[in-house]
């Protein structure tokens, strides 16, 4: 019978997706495609939640089934993360006039995105203050002890690191590990030897033309086949983020985040409003704030519901210079390093709320100013080189709350809500990105506002 079920759930995605592939035909935008497959994903797991229950044997062998189409999707995304990286930075280091041009770039993205992280750490501050979050308030089941334990043994891993040591965490020892994603600093690892490498390009140019020409014709041609390779991948993103949507409501605990509702209202409140802070940057910036959602709407969704920040890279690349106008190489660079750098939500937000629930604990006041600029720093610093993936947040909490002195294990009573949160947290880490990305462009004059402003700029391949 169980089996009978499950085939029938199966059947039902089945004809969801052809459902989308009629839209696709009738030549729907890409955009109302990503949506809609959102849509069915919430519908589709609704039904199976209200019909199964989360925790049956039924939901679970159908979401494993459900997987092939979410989770396969997001394997295919990380499948080309590091190669549209790689060629990506390369081609863009090559295209500069002057390599004092990627400083700059570099410069402006980077101090955004901590600068920003630093900012959500105040407004996530706030919202536990003005939700009155703490941690003795919630109780700890047997999941969360659990997961207590085991944050205490990833600490053991990083405790004896100092910043120093992490920083040097970034530098690439061994490339070709990096390119197999093998560290949570990877990514980074990645950027940095691609930009070495497209530098000395640029040295071999002035110094040996025909061989740097041979070089750069190679890398051209290498880029394109990459670049048609995310275009055939990201066509699959509504059947991905339904498949994704589905599996993540049918097995959302209901109780769970009744229990912890007000920890979760706080959370999204501090998103939303650390959202609309992006925003007025951009108005600040001459930017149409409007105009900026709108295009970026089908990158948050996926990123909401697939959790991960390097899996979004391909769609925040696409849509950086695609939809929002900014150059290529800008885009690159904001995208590559918004996955492990100042993460507005994983690394600013969320930590900041834990070491202002805990500290009263262990008696410290977290109002007290040296609590909060000692919080606030730490936090900017820490921000660097937590993992684009599912559980960055819990790597970054880890580090922040250890530099305290605060007890980590108090941490794993969120478990039941950990997986809500963090898709409103992926979203804002993606958002952070594309705003350091669209801002940097627009500093350094190199912004196509004239793309930027024309509501049917978009991906064209894509929206076929």
């Amino acid at each position: 019978m169980i089996h009978v079920l499950v085939g029938l759930n199966i059947a039902i995605l089945l004809v969801l997706i052809g459902a989308l592939v009629k839209m696709q035909q009738k030549h729907f935008s890409f955009s109302k495609r990503v949506f809609a497959g959102l849509g069915f994903g919430i519908l589709l797991g609704i039904f199976l939640q209200i019909a199964y229950g989360a925790e049956s044997g039924i939901v679970a062998q159908t979401t494993d089934w459900y997987s092939i189409v979410g989770r396969g999707y997001v394997r295919l995304l990380m499948m080309i993360v590091i190669p549209l990286v790689m060629v990506s930075i390369i081609q863009s280091i090559i295209n500069l006039e002057k390599t004092s041009e990627l400083g700059k770039m570099s410069g402006w993205i980077i101090g955004i995105l901590v600068a920003t992280a630093m900012v959500a750490a105040v407004v996530g501050i706030g919202s536990s203050l003005v939700f009155d979050l703490n941690a003795e308030q919630i109780e700890a089941g047997q999941a969360e002890q659990e997961r207590g334990s085991f944050m205490e043994e990833r600490l053991g891993e990083i405790e004896g690191m100092t910043t120093p040591q992490k920083i040097l965490q970034f530098i690439p020892s061994n490339p070709f590990q990096d390119m197999t994603g093998e560290r949570a600093t990877s990514t980074i690892a990645v950027v940095i030897f691609s930009a070495i490498v497209g530098i000395a390009v640029l040295g071999v140019r002035r110094k040996i033309p025909e061989q740097a020409a041979i070089f750069i014709k190679g890398v051209h041609a290498v880029y394109a086949v990459v670049m048609r390779i995310v275009t055939l991948v990201l066509r699959l993103t509504p059947y991905g983020i339904m498949g994704l949507m589905a599996s993540t409501v049918a097995q959302t605990n209901v109780a769970g985040i009744l229990e912890l509702g007000k920890f979760v209202l706080a959370s999204y409140a501090a998103l939303l409003v650390m959202f609309f802070l992006h925003l007025i940057l951009l108005a600040v910036g001459g930017l149409n704030p409007l105009t900026y959602v709108k295009k970026v709407l089908p990158v948050l969704g996926f990123a909401f519901t697939s959790r991960s920040s390097a899996g979004t890279i391909p769609l925040n690349i696409s849509a950086q210079k695609n939809s929002l106008g900014v150059d290529e190489g800008t885009a690159n660079m904001s995208a590559s390093f918004g996955a492990t750098i100042g993460q507005n939500g994983c690394a600013g937000i969320y930590p900041a709320m834990l070491a202002v629930m805990i500290a009263p604990t262990v008696g410290i006041d977290p109002l007290s100013p040296g609590f909060l600029i000692q919080l606030i720093l730490i936090i900017g610093i820490s921000s660097f080189g937590v993992a684009g993936v599912g559980g960055g947040a819990t790597f970054a909490a880890l580090i922040v709350l250890s530099s305290m002195n605060l007890p980590v294990y108090l941490a794993g009573l969120l478990i039941s809500v950990e997986p809500l949160i963090d898709m409103g947290r992926t979203a804002l880490n993606v958002n952070g990105a594309m705003t350091s990305g669209t801002l940097t462009s627009r500093i350094l004059g190199k912004l196509d506002v004239t793309k930027f402003n024309d509501k049917d700029a978009v991906e064209k391949d894509i929206a076929v």
